[in-house]
């Protein structure tokens, strides 16, 4: 969610300003809302200045060029705690302005530490969980009187995936923890600095040292010393060399930002199940969908598709109706029946997309009801103009087609589904422990995928069209792999659901015509009829399916997923489709990252 990069230098470096804007913008790929920068010497003064904007335009208007020292942090912050303000922006200092320090990631528990913290006497100046970083080592530094012993204190404190840096006013040293989120030193002549991003550091230095969970280092200009977090034993490791480049760094190794991102997607659903439980917007959420009547919910593109399951998780585990419309026809589909008490959801990658600003504006004006967002972007347009806002907590996502981002959002709908139905004591087909097994299912899922993929490519890489169908809750799975495949491959593929099939398009199916269909165990005894419907016209079956002998019997081609838990089928049907659709688009030589005619961001009508 955030980005840092942070120096020591041997002496006074009267660039420093404009080292840390340039490392600034090596993080800027991330996404974010604030910039800052701290920079100190050795005779206690500092110079804090941070401010919500993008990096150039907050070293402009506030002067970065002139900061000179002989440390530096530059941090760029993606908003989860706190809304985009100069106060939640970082880098941050404790109560006496004795310690300063930035971080990545998440600290979960940030509300109940914080209550605690003030309690105990502590001044904040903001909401961020990375101030409150700052204030749990503050805490345990005045008691220890020494940094190593607070951070491990402090280690114990804070719940969540973060890395951090820290420096005291009166010092010489940096320290750097990482306990999830990634973690770099590099060391040059004259210099160490760490970042969050590899490529913030190879502007400065080849000789790369990267950390391990459960690590943190002590550094000064000259020399670093690295240690176990829970015991405090010296690590010992050498930095070693690399020839990388910082484009390719950026994607750390990976060809494209696509395949990246969808390689992240455990890990993000792993932060993001932390989170849910310890952030109060869920919770509050659930409340106002209990406490209405009438609720809409809408989106675009795979934010629909994401709501559209949303719905089928709160009908089948919440037994609480949704009504959903595409972002585009909220307006005429529900307008003219909407009402004062009425809750209205609305989903968005980016909280910019036009269609569904467009709603949120509409249902301002003819209803005097609640708005819950559903976005990754906390200082989006759609997130500030939410009554209440949920984050999917994906980090930013650089390729046009969302992949992580999904699945995110569908692991927020069955969270919040679960709650619903736990608050009003509804019986529940699933519960809250299905959601541990988000993370795995679907790293299971990327492995079966790339196993497979190439088999069902060599089916249909000269095919010009076809279909996906889904019955039940695999139908907006059927829908989101559809549009991967159209959006990175360019073929027409039609999502549909399977009961239709039937009513017309099965006029085109031919001999060796390829179908695919999603299904669960539970729906198969009417999936087995649609897919013979398909069979005695002589089309070519390829299905996505817990593993199953009579499926399999019909099929041409399976792909047995991890899972044959209803309501993650979905999820792990997806993640094929995803995969499936970046490497039939690289094959066929179209850069998957950036699509023809579409952008990341709608913003048009």
């Amino acid at each position: 969610m955030c980005g840092f990069f942070a120096i020591v230098f041997d002496k006074e470096n009267k660039e420093m300003g404009k080292i840390l804007t340039k490392a600034g913008r090596r993080l800027s790929y991330r996404g974010y809302d604030t910039s800052g920068v701290v920079v100190l010497d050795d005779k206690g003064n500092f110079d804090l200045r941070k401010d919500v904007g993008k990096i150039d335009e907050v070293a402009n208007r506030m002067n970065f060029h002139e900061l000179s020292g002989k440390r530096g942090i530059v941090q760029l912050r993606w908003a989860t705690f706190g809304y985009p303000s100069p106060e939640n922006a970082q880098p941050h200092a404790d109560c006496d302005e004795l310690i300063f320090g930035a971080h990545n990631g998440n600290v979960v528990n940030t509300h109940s530490l914080r209550e605690k913290l003030i309690k105990e006497g502590h001044k904040f100046r903001g909401e961020n969980d990375g101030e409150l970083l700052v204030h749990v080592v503050e805490k345990y530094w005045k008691r220890e009187g020494n940094m190593v012993a607070a951070i491990m204190k402090a280690a114990h404190d804070l719940e969540g995936d973060y890395a951090c840096v820290l420096t005291e006013r009166y010092g010489e040293k940096m320290y750097a923890v990482k306990k999830g989120s990634s973690l770099f030193l590099g060391v040059g002549d004259g210099f160490i600095c760490v970042s969050s991003d590899l490529p913030a550091i190879l502007d400065h230095t080849r000789h790369i040292l990267p950390l391990e969970d459960g690590e943190f280092v002590e550094f000064g200009p000259d020399n670093f010393i690295l240690r176990d977090l829970e015991t405090g034993e010296v690590i010992w490791k050498e930095p070693q060399h690399t020839d990388m480049e910082v484009k390719e760094a950026e994607k750390e190794g990976y060809p494209h930002f696509m395949i990246k991102e969808i390689e992240e997607s455990p890990k993000k659903a792993e932060e993001l199940l932390h989170l849910l439980p310890s952030h109060p917007s869920y919770e509050e959420a659930v409340d106002l969908i209990n406490a209405t009547e009438k609720i809409y919910i809408t989106g675009a593109g795979t934010s629909y598709h994401a709501a559209l399951l949303g719905v089928y998780y709160f009908s089948k585990i919440a037994k609480k109706p949704l009504l959903i419309s595409f972002a585009s026809e909220f307006a005429e589909l529900h307008g003219p029946v909407l009402e004062d008490q009425d809750l209205l959801l609305v989903v968005s990658q980016s909280g910019e997309t036009k269609d569904v600003k467009n709603v949120l504006d509409y249902f301002r004006e003819h209803s005097k009801g609640k708005v819950i967002g559903i976005v990754n972007v906390l200082g989006s347009t759609i997130a500030l103009k939410s009554d209440l806002v949920l984050p999917i907590a994906s980090d930013i996502e650089i390729s046009v087609p969302a992949t992580k981002t999904f699945i995110n959002q569908v692991t927020v709908f069955l969270y919040l589904s679960l709650l619903s139905a736990k608050k009003r004591m509804i019986p529940s087909p699933a519960g809250f422990d299905i959601l541990e097994l988000v993370p795995g299912v679907v790293k299971e899922s990327i492995g079966i995928a790339k196993e497979k993929v190439s088999e069902v490519i060599d089916a249909i890489k000269d095919i010009k069209e076809f279909y996906i169908l889904g019955y039940g809750i695999t139908y907006p799975a059927a829908l989101e792999g559809s549009l991967k495949v159209k959006e990175v491959v360019y073929v027409h593929s039609e999502g549909m659901y399977s009961g239709e099939f039937k009513h017309g398009p099965l006029s085109i199916v031919e001999d060796g015509y390829p179908v695919f269909f999603i299904t669960t165990r539970e729906d198969r005894h009417m999936v087995l009829s649609h897919m013979n419907e398909v069979k005695t016209r002589r089309g070519k079956i390829i299905t996505v399916a817990p593993p199953d002998p009579e499926l399999e019997r019909i099929s041409d081609i399976y792909i047995p997923l991890p899972t044959s838990n209803y309501f993650l089928i979905p999820i792990s049907a997806t993640v094929f489709f995803q995969v499936l659709a970046y490497n039939l688009g690289v094959l066929k030589g179209i850069d998957p990252d950036h699509p023809r005619n579409i952008s990341k961001t709608i913003t048009v009508d």
